[in-house]
Formats: C-alpha cells, sequence, structure tokens
C-alpha cells in the first residue's frame, strides 16, 4: 500500500474480503472504495485462507484439550493417562518429602532440647 493510503484494521480487511466474494460484486469498485489495488486484496485473501486453516487445526476435541496435528487419538490419550501418573507421583513425593521434612526439624529441635537440659543439669553441680 502506499503512504498516503490508510492502514486498514483486521475487521475493515475482513471486510473487504466479504464485500468481495458477493455475488455480482464489482471487485475493482470495492477496491475503489477502500483505497486497495489487486494484490492487497491477494494478500487479504492469503491471510484468510490461512487464518480459516489455523482456525479449524486448532479446533478442540471434546474434553477440552487441543488435540496436537500429526497424533492420533490413541497416542494422545495415553500421553494425557501418562501425564495424570507422573503427576501423581509428584504429588507422593511432595507429601513424603514434606513428612521426612517435619520428621527431622522435629528431631532436631527434641536433640537440642535434650541437650540443654543436660546442661542445666551439668550446670547445677
Amino acid at each position: 500500500m502506499d503512504e498516503g493510503r490508510q492502514r486498514l484494521t483486521a475487521k475493515r480487511k475482513f471486510q473487504v474480503y466479504l464485500e468481495t466474494r458477493a455475488p455480482g460484486a464489482n471487485v475493482g469498485e470495492v477496491l475503489r472504495r477502500f483505497g486497495l489495488h489487486v494484490n492487497d486484496l491477494r494478500r487479504i485473501e492469503s491471510a484468510v485462507e490461512w487464518a480459516a486453516v489455523e482456525a479449524l487445526r486448532s479446533r478442540r476435541a471434546g474434553n477440552g484439550h487441543a488435540e496436537p496435528e500429526g497424533v492420533s487419538a490413541e497416542e494422545y490419550a495415553g500421553l494425557v493417562r501418562e501425564l495424570q501418573e507422573k503427576e501423581h507421583a509428584l504429588a507422593q513425593l511432595m507429601v513424603e518429602y514434606t513428612l521426612l521434612k517435619k520428621t527431622h526439624s522435629l528431631g532436631t529441635a527434641a536433640a537440642g532440647s535434650k541437650g540443654s537440659t543436660s546442661r542445666g543439669n551439668d550446670g547445677g553441680r
């Protein structure tokens, strides 16, 4: 587009696309009204096609997860199941770690209180 022409928003470009696709539309008239050239229309058409393909490609499966391209439904379900198992194992390890940490801190506190009691007894003799 020339410097003197305005940049069109995505909505306006889509409007141009729709108007030029309407039955009986005079493409030249639509382009003149928007201040565009045929090359501009070709770029808009390419962008619309690309966006449509991307939207259809990323369509969500029934479970709310996007199904990646090139992976079968069975492989995808297996990967989701494996992820859930690993998340469960990680949660169990976190609980075990927390319990060990508390046990260690209680053991350290108990050892510290025994030491202070024995010192108090030694100091009184």
